[in-house]
């Protein structure tokens, strides 16, 4: 009954009176459908206000009213598509409920009294801003264009990097209200069968109203992250960014109203490195490499090792220096544990501040937070100088999403170090180490290629190889696969 009800018939008003039902016409107002006359025979233009290239349209339709009188028959129909629609995107449809989710997209029908189709013409005119340089991964040399709101446009970004007749960039949608475009972009003779084809898999699967959040929405729905929060995707803004990854494999999702896209899978390596990396010399980007590693690294253990070291009773003379000199009058557990929450009530602040008072209130977190606290004896200057340098190391993190995680492990380290002492440092150490072992992201582990070992992929993440001499491309592969596969070569 329902196919019926939406099958394209030949009569204009029987289609018209289901497409103004369904779509709510006279009571949504940006609605639009324009009655013309096309070869004597009644027509519509039906589409959304605001979505549409003006010229574009007036130009089409001065086309169509000048078209000479023909049959109303299906090939009548193609000779008029093909010879008096001045336009490059056309296409046709025998269901309604099709055109309607074309419609809703932002494309215009077209509908002719007698024709049992529907001619879709994809004059869509989106407002989008400029490509511009991501805050979050600015570099010092190299590309500053960067992944905007409009799908289609990223998918030009990546295609001016690949001219490459293997790129497939595969259309879904995802939500039974939003419908919304998701774009799944791989190399097809790099890329894993596999898995491209679990990642379809996975984003078919969703059976939701909508992704509101877009991008982020679709990585809790095919990642299933609930209660670890290690990021197993990887975020970029920057087109040079994705296209390096899909020459090694990786699949970009990509969705629609999102400035970012997604690669999947990857490791914990993929969040400590950075494009800036690759616009210096081997030797130097290398360096950068090791001192962000160490940051994010310090970023983790350096406020819980201190905190255990100050709390020993018996120090070695060469620690000696090791502890607060003035204790303060808090007790030195909590005075780690306001500084931590203080900063990211500051981080928030600045987030939901306009720019003209977001120095005005830098200035005034800083001068709370330090001067004035120790003045008055709340704090030790040990105890804002470590948080000060752990906060340095996790602005240093190229990855966002990875410096949150960090900072959660952080508090699991610090309080199994106030709670247990050396003990309790350890346990929670070794919870963490279990975590980044068993985690992995579409079945590849997420310490490989330290766990399980491959010497020359990990050789690759310590140094910053010199782009010639990279001959091997890192397979990134599920290893029940990869033994299924040495399995069939036997």
């Amino acid at each position: 009954m329902q196919k019926e009800k939406f099958a394209v018939k030949k009569s204009l008003r029987e289609n018209l009176d289901v497409i103004k039902a369904e779509l709510g016409f006279g009571i949504t107002f940006d609605l639009v459908i324009r009655e013309l006359k096309i070869a004597h025979k009644e027509a519509v233009l039906i589409f959304l206000d605001g979505f549409i290239n003006d010229q574009a349209i007036i130009y089409s339709m001065k086309s169509l009213q000048e078209v000479p009188r023909l049959g109303v028959t299906i090939s009548a129909l193609e000779r008029l598509i093909q010879a008096q629609i001045p336009y490059f995107e056309i296409s046709t449809v025998d269901s309604l409920e099709a055109a309607m989710d074309q419609l809703l997209s932002g494309t215009l029908l077209l509908l002719i009294d007698g024709i049992a189709s529907v001619t879709v013409l994809d004059v869509r005119q989106y407002i989008t801003r400029s490509s511009e340089e991501p805050d979050l991964e600015r570099v010092t040399r190299g590309s500053r264009d960067g992944f905007v709101e409009t799908a289609l446009f990223n998918v030009n970004l990546i295609r001016r990097r690949i001219r490459d007749p293997a790129l497939r960039f595969e259309a879904l949608q995802v939500g039974r209200r939003s419908k919304t475009d998701v774009l799944i972009g791989y190399i097809e003779d790099i890329a894993d069968p596999s898995l491209v084809n679990e990642v379809k898999a996975r984003i078919g699967a969703i059976d939701r109203d909508a992704i509101p959040m877009g991008g982020k929405n679709l990585e809790e729905y095919i990642l299933g992250t609930v209660f670890n929060p290690l990021p197993v995707t990887r975020y970029t803004e920057r087109p040079d960014v994705a296209t390096a990854h899909l020459f090694e494999g990786h699949v970009v999702i990509l969705v629609d109203t999102t400035p970012f896209a997604l690669i999947v899978p990857v490791t914990a390596w993929h969040f400590t490195q950075h494009a800036e990396e690759y616009f210096q010399n081997p030797p130097v980007g290398t360096y950068l490499r090791w001192v962000r590693t160490l940051g994010i690294f310090g970023s983790l253990v350096l406020i819980p090792l201190w905190y255990s070291l100050a709390m020993s009773p018996n120090l070695p003379g060469w620690l000696g220096l090791i502890g607060p000199k003035e204790p303060g009058r808090l007790a030195l557990w909590l005075q780690f544990l306001l500084l931590e929450i203080g900063l990211d009530l500051i981080r928030m602040a600045l987030i939901h501040t306009p720019d003209a008072l977001a120095t005005s209130l830098g200035l005034v977190g800083a001068t709370l937070l330090g001067e004035l606290a120790v003045s008055v004896g709340l704090f030790t200057g040990e105890a804002i100088l470590y948080t000060a340098i752990v906060a340095i190391c996790s602005f240093a993190t190229p990855s966002i999403e990875f410096s949150f995680a960090i900072r959660l492990f952080r508090y699991l380290l610090f309080f199994g170090a106030v709670v247990g002492g050396w003990w309790g440092l350890g346990l929670s150490l070794l919870v963490i180490i279990l975590v980044f072992g068993l985690t992995k992201s579409f079945g590849i582990p997420y310490l490989w290629p330290l766990v399980p070992f491959d010497g020359p992929a990990l050789m690759r993440i310590v140094f910053r190889y010199p782009i010639p001499q990279i001959t091997r491309r890192p397979r990134l592969t599920n290893p029940r696969d990869a033994e299924a596969a040495a399995g069939r070569k036997k």
